[in-house]
């Protein structure tokens, strides 16, 4: 076999000096996304006379990057599997679009319709053997190095140098960039008491010897602390959090009982504080693989007592979740939801979850102030995308208790959600239900002790 060249050791400004007019560019995600090159990306059309580019990510961190302000959004267009704040900025700017995608396909069907110029990403240093990691990230980024024609990575010392099929000889790889910047963290959320609730009612529901799946934000950090006397917890999982590692070290995940991979922690990507980060790097036990096969219901499934735990934006009465946009806004993205709530339910004594707060606070655009609202409503607002049928929700789950769907009539549904939506809004549900054909007043007896009084 032919091997390519060495990678050659760049600058910055070489990479910008390269690009051509209508050059498209996929980045890594979260933690892999090159911090260098996206904080002088704007420069390729200021300093080297480009006049446009088209740039692909998901989850991006970098929010100051001058690519997304409106100075450049006739220059750039964006799209994105995973919408964060700047790219809902850019979006209002009319250079952005996002990628609808279940995360255990968005790379190959996207990669099918696009051939892309460049791939660049963060990158652990090269080893002793050429080898280089791509370190937090296998969502894509493996693929990507396939799918571009030219690869450009950001190697940097601070990054964990990770195991799995994300490594990579230094022959694959087109132009390297030293960096020596962080590694990006995310900060440890202070839970609340609506966290420590449904933490709860989700512990408690999920055996010893459960195979988990977390992700980002309060209430998986929640559930994490309430596992922590539970035995023998496996980990495949999308997202890699920091709490895995806390359940880790407290004996709580062995991994003995899993079908895939007995003893490894599976993830997809990983993606928290610094100690995570010292925890998987050189660590065998962590495997990061490509999102295609972690994500897989069909994989998911294979491991018994599978458990799914994600978040929402709404749940309709009968029982239709928005996760990823609030009517015809877009605010963030599927991920791997669909993946792993079917998943978990093909899996042999498995569960999902769907968590959220009970409210939302929404600014009133009559009198600007912000007031309460239920986010178990009537349906889902017009216009929103439905991310999870009501055909594939197990258990819904507020701070007020858990909702058992699966199985269920759509009459039954919309009572086990009105009992623990918020007390305040419980009443009007009910009659909405009414006014739009679920309920019907027949079974306003069942539900009267739960309004309020």
């Amino acid at each position: 076999m032919i091997m390519k060249k060495k990678a050659k050791y760049i600058k910055v400004d070489d990479f910008l000096k390269m690009l051509k007019d209508g050059d498209k560019i996929v980045g890594g995600m979260a933690a892999n996304e090159p911090q260098l090159i996206l904080a002088n990306l704007h420069r390729a059309f200021d300093d080297y006379d480009v006049k446009s580019l088209e740039f692909t990510n998901c989850l991006g961190i970098r929010q100051d990057a001058p690519i997304y302000t409106e100075k450049y959004s006739d220059k750039i267009e964006i799209s994105s599997w995973f919408y964060d704040p700047a790219i809902r900025k850019a979006h209002q700017n009319g250079n952005a679009s996002f990628i609808p995608n279940y995360l255990h396909y968005a790379h190959t069907k996207r990669f099918e319709r696009v051939k892309y110029d460049y791939f660049v990403s963060a990158a652990s240093m090269p080893d002793e053997h050429g080898y280089i990691s791509l370190s937090t990230c296998n969502v894509y980024e493996k693929a990507a190095v396939k799918n571009a024609k030219v690869t450009v990575l950001e190697v940097n010392p601070n990054f964990p140098r990770t195991f799995g099929d994300l490594e990579i000889h230094i022959s694959e790889v087109d132009y390297l960039i030293e960096t020596d910047y962080p590694c990006p963290t995310l900060p440890d959320i202070p839970l609340n008491e609506k966290d420590i609730a449904i933490g709860k009612f989700i512990a408690d529901r999920i055996e010893d010897g459960s195979c988990i799946q977390l992700g980002i934000g309060g209430i998986p950090n929640a559930v994490a602390e309430q596992l922590k006397n539970k035995k023998d917890l496996g980990i495949h999982t999308e997202m890699f959090t920091s709490t895995m590692v806390d359940l880790i070290e407290c004996g709580a995940v062995t991994g003995k009982k899993k079908k895939l991979y007995p003893g490894k922690h599976v993830a997809a990507f990983a993606f928290g504080n610094q100690k995570l980060y010292d925890f998987i790097n050189n660590n065998p036990s962590v495997l990061l693989i490509d999102g295609a096969w972690v994500n897989d219901p069909y994989v998911i499934g294979q491991n018994d007592k599978q458990v799914s735990i994600n978040a929402a934006l709404e749940v309709a009465l009968d029982g239709q979740v928005a996760s990823e946009s609030i009517g015809t806004r877009q605010f963030s993205g599927a991920g791997g939801q669909v993946d792993t709530a079917v998943g978990a339910q093909n899996s042999k004594g498995g569960k999902s979850f769907i968590a959220l707060y009970s409210t939302a606070l929404v600014r009133n655009p009559e009198t600007g102030v912000r007031e309460p609202k239920s986010k178990i409503v009537p349906f889902i607002t017009p216009g929103g995308a439905v991310t999870l049928s009501r055909a594939d929700v197990d258990n819904v789950v507020t701070e007020y208790g858990v909702a058992e769907l699966r199985g269920t009539t759509l009459k039954e549904r919309a009572i086990e959600l009105i009992k623990i939506a918020h007390p305040d809004f419980r009443e009007e549900l009910f009659n909405e239900g009414v006014s739009i054909g679920i309920l019907s007043e027949r079974e306003r007896p069942k539900l009267v002790k739960y309004f309020k009084k």
